[in-house]
């Protein structure tokens, strides 16, 4: 790992709820104007294929950014970063994970926050460029997952990863978004769920023709009903346990920042407590006291705290010599 140190982080405001919501909505994008957008598919298994976003900058390497539960490679968040890697030169690919961003009918079943399948195929489709990996939340927790699965096999072309507000430990943050507070951000995401179900139902009435999904009245429950059921998990608490990135963390060998509000909405700052950040000298955790979830935004500098680490961290990478 590179002597790598995060920019100094003060909060716009206050708060984990006013953090988030802020996030999600602040103004921030991508000049399109100046870096046009291609589409490209890329095929990742016989009966699946996913869709990419594209922005060429200056070829200083590949950022794969992967998006969070019910996103694309349209939210804001994805185009923010895109925009800061291509202002220092990097080429963009925000990937949309199976059977998001309008591709139900391009693969036979729906995603889930483990599925780390498509990604590797698409990281190894570009093995002729250096490629660096950042996953906002549930992505966060597949880019953890996938480098620790590689472990000492990892590609010599990943030159690292970045995971911003990730939920490495699915159960307990299944667990804290069920909790009453937050309500309004489980009935949102139920409800995209949920309309994700039907739309593949309607694309493919055999895709489980007797899944009721609104039989779920919270993410675990949806887990329990749904995810565990269509991948073939025991249950929602095998799904979590072996999707979970903190079962993988000790593995990594490919450097790794890992950003983190203490005040994050959804996932408890105590699942951070793990030893492999004492122990795996590829793991960096920068953690601040406010920053809510994939929010993190600053007053001064950069807005858009979170995303410009990332950038800043692969471009300290990219000019350290290659190990692979």
């Amino acid at each position: 790992m590179p002597d790598y140190r995060v920019s100094p982080y003060q909060p716009l405001f206050s708060g984990g709820d006013a953090q988030t919501v802020a996030g999600r909505y602040w103004p921030g994008g991508l000049d399109e104007a100046r870096w046009p957008t291609q589409q490209q598919f890329f095929q990742t298994a016989a009966d699946v294929q996913v869709l990419a976003k594209i922005n060429r900058g200056a070829g200083r390497g590949v950022v794969i950014a992967v998006h969070g539960l019910t996103a694309c490679s349209e939210a804001r968040y994805m185009l923010t970063l895109a925009n800061r890697a291509l202002e220092e030169g990097f080429d963009v690919v925000r990937l949309n994970v199976r059977s998001c961003g309008g591709t139900e009918h391009l693969a036979p079943t729906l995603y889930h926050s483990g599925l780390t399948a498509d990604l590797r195929s698409v990281v190894e489709q570009f093995a002729a460029e250096d490629v660096y990996i950042v996953g906002f939340s549930m992505g966060g927790n597949m880019a953890l997952k996938l480098a620790g699965e590689w472990g000492d096999a990892a590609p010599g072309h990943v030159r690292g990863v970045c995971a911003i507000s990730a939920p490495i430990q699915l159960a307990e943050c299944a667990l804290r978004i069920g909790e009453r507070r937050n309500w309004v951000y489980e009935y949102r995401f139920l409800r995209q769920l949920r309309a994700a179900v039907s739309r593949k139902q309607l694309i493919d009435p055999q895709f489980w023709p007797d899944l009721d999904a609104d039989r779920a009245d919270s993410i675990y429950a949806f887990d329990e009903l749904v995810t565990a059921r269509t991948f073939g998990f025991a249950s929602a608490a095998d799904y979590y346990e072996r999707s979970s990135a903190a079962g993988y963390l000790d593995r990594v060998r490919v450097p790794a920042l890992l950003i983190q509000a203490e005040d994050d909405p959804f996932i408890p700052f105590s699942t951070y407590d793990h030893a492999a950040f004492q122990r795996n000298g590829a793991l960096r955790l920068a953690h601040v006291p406010s920053g809510g979830h994939v929010a993190f935004l600053a007053r001064g500098g950069a807005r858009f705290w979170a995303e410009d680490q990332a950038v800043r961290f692969f471009a300290s990478l990219a000019q350290s010599p290659s190990v692979g």
